[in-house]
């Protein structure tokens, strides 16, 4: 019997995925373990491994499809082993309908002997019905359909122009001949050139030459312009980005607290330890220092949740990593548990594979606060968005040489502006300024990272 190919499902909250490429075609033989195709959920690109052997009998999903999770999307089986030619339609239960109560009937109460014969009802007159006129003309309005002649439809596709921009003056509304060169004549479609080329390219994408705007001669360079600036459906991630992105800003009372961190003495400290084999990045310092600053102040590190407010006992620090076509966020698990190399390593593994797209759902999935560091982009400083269910977020600027007063001299120190962005719901003022304190202290005191 062949075996079903599944659309898999990654996480709870994916419902739906997009098939980026087939690596087998049908008649490819296929072994277990081997990728049959990579799909694009709402946060990465995922390799999809074949659980069974033999050969690629059918396939129903083609690249760029979006499908939903568990539904049939191939089979895999013996050479000529017969398959369905139509996926098989997954049905989602019926919840169990309840018996309808059964009603009992009052008892009537007993005649008296006495009593008159009660006298009968008059009979109801039938509910009035709308009169067949009225109804036939409200079914005749909604059944109206756009309608052209064929010498009609010919003249304005001949023009370059859809004719559902045009008003019909035929019978019902039908678009007839003249109501084309009426329209073509007003609209100066008459007095537009276009180039051989640029009517290719137009007829090609189904452009109308309107929507290229301009007088005199249209040209390919503009009908590209226009092609550039067709609205586009946003990739599944840059939906899903828009999505948590305005969920956060519009539940979340976000406020922001700045600091300025002197990193002179820890760039100085990581220089001379890593030509001792320290593998720590700047970015891991402030990862490091993070999470044990979220050790400290476990508020910090709780999220909110209706009218509850969840600490969480792991400190999982995720670290925003751009793509060509959004962000994504891998998470360092028990940042404050492990050592700073391995912190190191791990999060140097992370970022490359988040690059390559290789990340598997649970390393990107329940972080606890998210550092962004924009400042090897040349950002000074800049405000960051609360990734929902989490209650913090750490943007980071650049390092900039800042003349400062220390000990009465005006000296040249290294400084790095850092914006905290906290939920007010259940982070206050005060509590943030303490985070940011306790930061500042654990990356000026090079003693730390000496003895750790």
């Amino acid at each position: 019997m062949a075996n079903e190919i599944i659309m898999p499902k990654f996480g709870q909250t994916v419902e739906e995925a997009e098939i980026v490429k087939w690596h087998k075609k049908v008649g490819d033989k296929v072994a277990k373990g081997d990728v049959i195709l990579e799909i694009q959920t709402d946060k990465a690109t995922l390799e999809v491994e074949s659980f069974n052997e033999g050969t690629v009998l059918k396939i129903f999903a083609k690249d760029g499809d979006t499908v939903p999770v568990m539904s049939v999307i191939g089979y895999i089986g013996k050479d000529g082993e017969k398959v369905p030619d139509k996926a098989p339609v997954v049905e989602k239960p019926k919840p169990a309908e309840k018996a309808p109560e059964k009603k009992v009937a009052p008892a009537k109460p007993a005649a008296k002997k006495s009593d008159p014969k009660p006298a009968a009802k008059p009979a109801t007159a039938p509910a009035a019905t709308p009169a067949p006129v009225i109804q036939n003309q409200k079914s005749e309005i909604q059944n109206q359909k756009f309608s052209i002649t064929p010498r009609a439809k010919k003249l304005a596709e001949e023009a370059l122009v859809r004719p559902e921009r045009i008003s019909g003056s035929g019978p019902n509304g039908r678009i007839i001949v003249r109501d084309v060169e009426a329209f073509l004549e007003e609209s100066g479609c008459n007095d537009l050139k276009i180039t051989a080329v640029a009517k290719e390219l137009i007829l090609e994408n189904n452009l109308d030459i309107l929507d290229i705007g301009g007088k005199g001669k249209i040209t390919k360079d503009d009908v590209a312009r226009t092609l550039r600036e067709q609205p586009k459906t946003m990739s599944p991630m840059r939906q899903i980005i828009a999505k948590r992105m305005m969920e956060s800003v519009t539940t979340m009372p976000h406020f922001f607290v700045t600091m300025k961190m002197d990193v002179t003495d820890l760039l100085a400290y990581r220089k001379q330890a890593k030509a001792t084999g320290l593998k720590a990045s700047v970015s891991d310092f402030i990862a490091k220092a993070c999470a044990l600053t979220l050790r400290e102040i476990p508020i910090m590190n709780s999220v909110c949740i209706g009218d509850t407010v969840k600490t969480n006992q792991d400190v999982n620090v995720g670290m925003a990593v751009a793509l060509d076509d959004g962000l994504i966020v891998p998470v360092i698990r028990n940042a404050d548990i492990i050592s700073l190399d391995e912190l190191a390593v791990t999060s140097k593994d992370l970022a490359k594979r988040a690059r390559e797209n290789k990340l598997s759902p649970e390393e990107y999935q329940n972080g606890t606060f998210t550092i962004s560091n924009m400042g090897m982009l040349g950002v000074d400083q800049f405000t960051a968005i609360i990734n929902p269910g989490e209650g913090a977020i750490l943007a980071v600027g650049a390092s900039v040489p800042t003349p400062v007063v220390k000990k009465g001299e005006v000296v040249i120190r290294t400084i790095m502006k850092m914006t905290l962005s906290s939920d007010h719901r259940i982070i206050d003022g005060s509590v943030a300024a303490r985070f940011m304190k306790s930061l500042k202290n654990k990356l000026e005191d090079v003693g730390l990272w000496q003895n750790m």
